[in-house]
């Protein structure tokens, strides 16, 4: 028990500097990982291990906020927190908006948790069923992303979005040997484009307010949850799907919630996709996320007392994983008032761009100056953000329907 709360406590120290550096991904330091399992297991056990990634994944879900939001710099599970995320922080309230990712994460996980013992006869069920119409239920989505646009010019102009991000994403995701393709894509995007318009009108960060109480209706909570639980349980169960396209589908199905709602659902669905995905995992033996495939080398197969203890350490991982992120939050917030918004502004691009040719090459670069260009159209076409989101959807689209 002692070697399994030290891998928890461990795998928490990782997973909070993955979440807090962008482009250090869960998945790269699981890869790592594997490449070193044979020295690690002449000193531990695969078991312990495969807990150590959990730990750390679970982490990373909670903290990965705080750079999306701080900082404009996604992690791909949390691009469509960017925009509303930056907007808060423009307020004053970057810290409630970490908080209320934090509450969606927290409540989504202790809800998926409760819940698991009723999927677990369910999902392979399930699988079978809805395994060959996901590409028609992914386009029918997309279709009424474009329908729900505000007018017929709107509508235009959301389909050449959708489109443009589409071939994007389809060339990036097929090019060869290409390392951490979503970084320099989802981060032109989401991340630089955001930035870019953010300099061009001069933008200043206000005084943050550290908020104890926050506004958020029981109903908006209530169909934030369920909806990140939904989808990102659907998605935890497909191949080829992740957070973000669980956030395209939720937000869908949760159309009227207020900011205060879309952020605790984009936190909440981050953290199911994951969870869930243990689900899969112990069901349907596959693995849905890099994390996973690294559990799944290690132990080939789980039994039902190490799909229990996984799903423990995960439980625990998140509770203390909540209130790490919350203090980090109070942290950033001095912090980020006391800087020159325009040099960090900056100072993240150059970063961004730095490690993209670091992880991706000047193949990566060229990935990143198209994605900020296409990132930039949404805004001023006055068409939804999430239409960029067509670099995933596209691709996984023509995947299951070819």
């Amino acid at each position: 028990m002692i070697e399994y709360l030290l891998a928890i406590g461990i795998g928490i120290l990782a997973g909070t500097i993955t979440g807090l550096i962008p482009g250090i991904h869960v998945n790269l330091l699981s890869v790592m990982l594997i490449s070193l399992s044979a020295t690690l297991l002449q000193v531990t056990t695969p078991t312990t291990l495969a807990v150590f990634i959990i730990a750390m994944a679970v982490t990373h879900t909670f903290v990965d906020s705080i750079p999306s939001i701080f900082l404009g710099a996604p992690d791909p599970d949390m691009a469509l927190g960017v925009l509303p995320g930056h907007r808060m922080l423009l307020e004053g309230k970057g810290y409630e908006a970490v908080k209320l990712t934090v509450i969606g994460s927290f409540l989504a996980l202790l809800t998926t948790a409760v819940i698991i013992p009723i999927m677990i006869p369910v999902v392979p069920k399930l699988f079978d069923i809805i395994n060959p119409y996901i590409g028609h239920i992914l386009a029918a989505v997309v279709i009424f992303m474009i329908l729900n646009e505000s007018s017929l010019n709107a509508k235009v102009w959301a389909t050449f979005v959708f489109a443009i991000s589409g071939v994007l994403g389809i060339f990036v995701l097929s090019y060869p040997n290409l390392n951490q393709p979503l970084f320099p894509m989802l981060s032109g995007l989401f991340g630089v484009s955001t930035l870019l318009v953010s300099l061009n009108e001069k933008t200043t960060i206000p005084k943050q307010y550290i908020t104890e109480s926050i506004v958020l209706k029981k109903s908006d909570t209530t169909l934030a949850i369920v909806a990140a639980v939904a989808s990102g349980s659907l998605t935890g169960m497909m191949p080829g799907l992740g957070s973000a396209q669980a956030a395209v589908i939720a937000m869908q199905v949760a159309r009227n919630l207020s900011v205060n709602g879309f952020m605790v659902l984009i936190g909440g669905i981050n953290t199911v996709n994951f969870t869930f995905s243990l689900v899969t995992l112990f069901t349907l033996q596959k693995a849905r996320n890099g994390a996973i495939v690294a559990v799944l080398q290690l132990m080939e197969s789980i039994t039902f007392q190490q799909f229990l203890l996984f799903t423990l350490s995960a439980v625990i991982t998140g509770c203390i994983a909540a209130m790490l992120t919350l203090k980090l939050a109070k942290i950033a917030s001095k912090a980020i008032a006391k800087v020159n918004y325009q040099m960090l502004c900056i100072t993240m691009i150059v970063l961004i761009t730095t490690m993209t040719i670091y992880f991706s090459g000047y193949v990566g670069l060229l990935i990143l100056a198209t994605a900020t260009a296409i990132g930039i159209l949404p805004p001023l076409l006055q068409v939804k953000r999430s239409m960029a989101m067509g670099c995933l959807l596209l691709p996984v689209i023509l995947f299951f329907l070819l």
